[in-house]
């Protein structure tokens, strides 16, 4: 087993990454043009504690190694099962994710954790902690040395799309606030003209 672990802080407060989470996948992020769907199956709030719970499923199309598609076979396009807790009263978004696709050769274990950084911010500037963890382990029976590179490769896959995810997910955000305060500002001189 390989794992993964990765923190950041995003300049912006919880509210505006908790709501731009949504459109992580969407065309103002350049970084993520391997995703090709994402479909929510279901959505519920729990009355008791006020928790969003989301589940969707992600398509996406990435180039494997080819020596792996020679010894399984398979294709490019591969799916990912996504749940989410959104907890508006503890500021806290936990997304935990695992493939669907090569699950009998490879099992990817991911969670992420969003929630407010108190030590990074200041009153008026909030600022949103962003942890990453994920368990990468090969399935492939006794086969220690096939195992090893499958779990290498993976790794830094995971890697390298961890750091465009953020690159892209920084873009959303921009976006996000630019678009909102537009918004704003129509919608307050709407009402100073009634």
């Amino acid at each position: 087993m390989k794992v993964f672990s990765s923190a950041y802080t995003f300049d912006y407060s919880w509210e505006e990454v908790s709501t731009a989470n949504w459109r992580k996948y969407c065309p103002w992020n350049d970084q993520s043009t391997h995703v090709v769907a994402v479909d929510t199956l279901s959505r519920e709030v729990d009355p008791a504690t006020g928790i969003l719970r989301t589940e969707r499923l992600i398509t996406c199309n990435q180039c494997c190694p080819a020596w792996v598609l020679s010894l399984f076979g398979g294709s490019s396009t591969s799916h990912v099962y996504e749940t989410s807790y959104v907890s508006p009263a503890e500021k806290r978004v936990v997304m935990c994710s695992t493939n669907l696709s090569w699950a009998n050769i490879l099992s990817v274990r991911e969670t992420v954790v969003y929630q407010p950084d108190p030590d990074a911010s200041s009153p008026g500037h909030e600022r949103t902690k962003f942890m990453q963890d994920a368990k990468i382990t090969a399935l492939c029976g006794g086969w220690q040395k096939i195992r090893t590179k499958i779990e290498e490769a993976s790794i830094e896959r995971f890697q390298e799309n961890a750091r465009r995810g953020r690159e892209g997910f920084e873009a959303v955000l921009e976006m996000s606030r630019r678009v909102f305060g537009e918004e704003r500002e129509r919608e307050k001189a709407r009402l100073n003209m009634a």
